[in-house]
């Protein structure tokens, strides 16, 4: 079997909500059997590895419902149609009070392939400078790591958001090809 598309016959919506849609699609299988999928529908969103020039990363700790417990994530949030970069550096600034004065695409993702249409979006946030706005928007607590500790941190799963452990991981691999140290 060469060809694994499976074609939407009919598809619900069951859920619509600020965050998320939820739908349930029924296809026909390329074996011509028929299914259900069940998808949820998520805007793009961005995630941001903010580096400071002395070697700091900028975590933010917040709580997060699903999993019911405060964790450590890199800033991130949704995008908002036409966005993407100034995304990152609005929600940047929204989570830790610092503007980039440079956004590198570092890789776009999708989150949970199975069942979500998220695409994330990974950008390296340099030259870091400390606004006046402070952030408003957000319930977080920034917490500042040293790069190498937060390296540590994310082989020890301390840092298991799965977005925050691609960032992390896809900026390390971007700053010792480019020869950079954070």
């Amino acid at each position: 079997m060469n060809d694994l598309t499976e074609k939407i016959l009919h598809s619900d919506t069951v859920y619509r909500g600020k965050a998320l849609n939820i739908r349930v699609d029924t296809v026909e299988l390329p074996d011509g059997r028929t299914g259900k999928r069940e998808v949820v529908e998520r805007p793009e969103t961005v995630v941001i590895v903010p580096v400071t020039t002395d070697g700091q990363l900028l975590l933010v700790r917040q709580y997060k419902i699903a999993i019911d417990q405060a964790m450590l994530v890199l800033p991130a949030g949704n995008v908002k149609p036409g966005e993407e970069p100034a995304a990152a550096g609005r929600k940047l600034l929204g989570q830790t009070g610092y503007k980039p004065e440079a956004l590198t695409t570092l890789v776009s993702l999708f989150s949970t392939t199975g069942i979500c249409s998220e695409t994330v979006h990974l950008f390296l946030a340099s030259g870091l400078r400390e606004a006046q706005q402070k952030p408003a928007d957000e319930v977080v607590a920034l917490a500042p790591v040293e790069w190498e500790q937060a390296l540590k941190m994310v082989w020890s799963g301390e840092i298991f958001d799965a977005a925050s452990v691609a960032g992390i991981l896809a900026a390390d691999s971007y700053l010792r090809n480019s020869r950079t140290t954070p």
